[in-house]
């Protein structure tokens, strides 16, 4: 909510109810006083404002740099951690004078972040909170709390208590990536300060320092090691990548490599969130993660205990989140020797790139339709944003094929007749050559997008490294935020000031 802008006002909202608000913070929220403070120093200071702007341009891998295709989210940690910036922190300056430094392990860190979400200005986490141990699981009642534990009990809904925070919308969601932040920062600074503990001598040798590419002296300086057991550092990567190598080792190339979508639309969040009025789908990113977490349970169990493939040797997956939010999987499959060397006919009837008959398989050609059909791009659409150069960067429309091969680089070509059998999207009539490759009865089942691909025996591996370690990251710069005057043609600085 921005407290000065040169923006119109929002013509939606209700001045009766903002009025009764900040009424309600004046008499009720002894933090306010501060926010007012930083409002009246901000206009009597003689601040450069600043303003944030993504790189669009770039040389490097577009998988890992790129732009947001939709409004998200996002924590931004500027610079390294050192000895001053160890800790994010607020900066109030007190009336007697001189600053004070409020960090993530202030009990009200958290309400003067968010005093929309914390009206009466409640405490946060902090330090030593008891566990009531109600359970009986911990051993010792004298254990403490840790802040994962805490913002975990605070995003779990109870019907006791009030839903001030599930309700908060876009504000739910930034409060969930700064309590995100606030435990992967005491996580960075466990590790910086028991790196004794952690052996690190073993990491500070000459020839370590070549071999991660610094030949430059000016790159020297102390490092701070993370361990493999900190999720996401390169160590935890290449830890799970030779796990990796170590079930291929003993199991043999992966068979089947099946990529499962969470769709948005299925009857339990649409159920959920029927009982929430006003409430969206992206407003409850927790209850979209329970779900898909509860079917991908599920797909994995029907897999490696039944018949669908073969028998199951061992299962490799990791699971990721797109730009809109939404979650999906990367599964590897490791089949036994028997079910390895399929024939055409037995891959036909595990993978089909065709759609079903409307007549025959009702359920199947509306699955199909709604969850496997790529496009329109090509011609028929220049302007899709699969397109690149005027190509598809996924090779769409395939080619007919009259049945399934393999063809010499290990890839397979999987049957797309041309039989007459169409699917209309966006009025324009799509055949098999827009088809991504499902298994219909896992297709059917789950009614989401699943995409069911025989594996190349050389690069299956390799494939799914780079899919467990690439990540998303965006290149951007501060700059400062100047706006010409219409009427003098100079430069002006924009006075803009967020509550958040």
């Amino acid at each position: 909510m921005d407290a000065f802008s040169s923006s119109p006002v929002n013509k939606d909202l209700d001045p009766s109810i903002v009025d009764s608000l900040v009424q309600m913070f004046d008499e009720s929220n002894n933090l306010v006083k501060i926010f007012r403070m930083s409002r009246d120093r901000f206009i009597e200071c003689n601040i450069h404002r600043l303003r944030l702007r993504l790189i669009g341009s770039r040389t490097i891998d577009g998988r890992e740099y790129n732009l947001p295709t939709c409004s998200e989210i996002a924590a931004i940690i500027v610079g390294d951690i050192g000895v001053d910036n160890a800790y994010c922190d607020i900066i109030v300056e007190l009336k007697q004078g001189g600053l004070h430094k409020i960090n993530e392990l202030h009990p009200s860190y958290m309400a003067l972040q968010y005093p929309l979400l914390f009206p009466y200005g409640e405490d946060g986490f902090r330090l030593c909170i008891l566990c009531r141990n109600i359970d009986e699981i911990r051993s010792d009642m004298n254990d403490f709390i840790t802040m994962r534990e805490y913002y975990a009990f605070r995003l779990q809904e109870r019907d006791d208590k009030g839903h001030t925070l599930i309700f908060g919308g876009r504000l739910f969601q930034q409060f969930d990536v700064d309590a995100y932040k606030c435990i992967e920062a005491i996580r960075l600074m466990w590790v910086k300060k028991n790196q004794e503990k952690l052996r690190i001598e073993l990491y500070n040798g000459l020839k370590d320092t070549v071999m991660r590419g610094d030949t430059t002296p000016a790159f020297a300086g102390k490092r701070f090691v993370l361990p493999s057991s900190f999720t996401g550092s390169p160590r935890y990567m290449i830890e799970n990548y030779q796990d990796a190598m170590a079930i291929y080792r003993w199991a043999g190339y992966p068979d089947l490599f099946i990529t499962f979508t969470c769709n948005a639309k299925w009857p339990e969040i649409e159920l959920f969130l029927s009982r929430k009025p006003g409430q969206k789908i992206e407003d409850r990113p927790d209850v979209v993660a329970k779900v898909f977490k509860i079917k991908l349970g599920q797909l994995l169990n029907d897999l490696k205990h039944g018949r669908h493939f073969g028998r199951v040797l061992a299962v490799v997956y990791t699971v990721e989140y797109q730009k809109r939010g939404l979650p999906h999987a990367h599964i590897l499959f490791f089949l036994h020797s028997d079910d390895k060397h399929p024939t055409a006919a037995k891959i036909d009837k595990i993978i089909s790139a065709e759609i079903p008959d409307l007549n025959k398989e009702p359920l199947a050609y509306d699955a199909v339709k709604q969850y496997m059909v790529h496009g329109p791009c090509g011609s028929i659409n220049s302007r899709a944003s699969c397109m690149i150069e005027n190509k598809c960067v996924k090779h769409f429309p395939k080619k007919f094929c009259s049945q399934t091969t393999v063809v010499n680089d290990g890839f397979p070509i999987y049957r797309r007749r041309n039989n007459g059998i169409y699917v209309e999207r966006n009025g324009v009539k799509l055949d098999n050559r827009y088809i991504v490759p499902p298994n219909i009865d896992l297709l059917v089942k789950f009614q989401a997008h699943i995409n069911v691909e025989w594996c190349n025996r050389s690069r299956s591996i390799k494939y799914l490294f780079k899919y467990i370690t690439k990540g998303d990251r965006a290149t951007l710069i501060l700059e400062e935020n100047l706006h010409v005057d219409a009427s003098t043609g100079m430069q002006k600085t924009q006075m803009k000031l967020r509550d958040t």
